[in-house]
């Protein structure tokens, strides 16, 4: 079997590697461009950031977003390892296929559906919407990755150290504190970046969601980019392109290191006797 990669590999891998790429690298070349002309490079300049700080639009937007991904991920978190639990450690309980298929639903779900949904949902019950009915919102789509990424920890969770654990006296819930939850923390906080950057990145459901005073910051450049591209949209794209990388490497590596540790986990296993 050839390892090596032909010319014709290297003529894909380059092409659709450009394809996906380079418009996010142009959008920050240019985010420090000196001309307003957003296509007309005129040397290097870092005043458009400067401008963006000075725009209360979208500063404003900025905050709103900042908060939703905060508070949707912490929630997220708490109702995805909930879920998670439920389904790793109860085994075939009554409901479990209609529990397991409401849970992982919002990650086959198209966002207009999702969002639609919410919408009529929202004013069934008569809730204005804002900032609570995003963040609802946010919730709903973001615990389902959650769940999934937790489940995948737990289902290689080697359960006799609990056992072990209550074995020599220990209650219940301080076992899961003190053994179970350090050792799926990993996976907690990759859950909780992935959905913080789902969260930062979202434009279609929290259109819908939506209501004065709540304008998150992918609606507003959405809004803003239908008049015409701007230097400090080019900015702030950046600054959120910036966010959404790192929080997906932190989260990759947090991956990883759990992957790691539990093939450790794996060979200790094996090894004692």
């Amino acid at each position: 079997m050839n390892k090596h990669l032909t010319w014709f590999n290297w003529l894909a891998l380059i092409a659709g590697f450009s394809f996906l790429y380079l418009p996010i690298l142009l959008l920050v070349i240019f985010s420090f461009n000196e001309s307003r002309l957003v296509t007309v490079w005129a040397g290097f300049s870092t005043k458009w950031y400067a401008e963006m700080l000075n725009n209360q639009g979208l500063m404003s937007a900025a905050w709103v977003t900042l908060k939703v991904a905060v508070v949707s991920s912490t929630f997220a978190v708490l109702l995805g390892t909930m879920a998670a639990l439920l389904l790793s450690r109860f085994g075939n309980f009554r409901g479990r296929t209609l529990f397991s298929g409401m849970v992982y639903a919002p990650l086959v779900m198209p966002e207009v559906i999702t969002g639609l949904s919410l919408l009529l949902m929202f004013v069934a019950i008569a809730l204005d919407r804002g900032f609570v009915t995003i963040t609802i919102a946010h919730i709903t789509f973001s615990m389902c990755y959650v769940a999934v990424v937790v489940q995948s920890r737990l289902a290689s969770f080697d359960r006799s150290i609990e056992e072990a654990a209550q074995d020599l006296g220990c209650p219940p819930g301080r076992t899961f504190f003190n053994i179970t939850l350090p050792v799926i923390a990993p996976a907690i906080i990759s859950g909780w970046l992935l959905s913080f950057t789902l969260s930062l990145d979202d434009l279609v459901i929290a259109s819908f969601t939506t209501g004065p005073g709540a304008t998150t910051l992918p609606m507003k450049i959405y809004s803003q980019v239908r008049l015409g591209v701007t230097p400090e949209i080019n900015a702030v794209s950046t600054i959120l392109i910036g966010l959404v990388a790192i929080g997906v490497l932190i989260a990759s590596l947090l991956s990883r290191r759990a992957e790691q540790q539990r093939q450790r986990d794996e060979r200790m296993a094996a090894a004692a006797p």
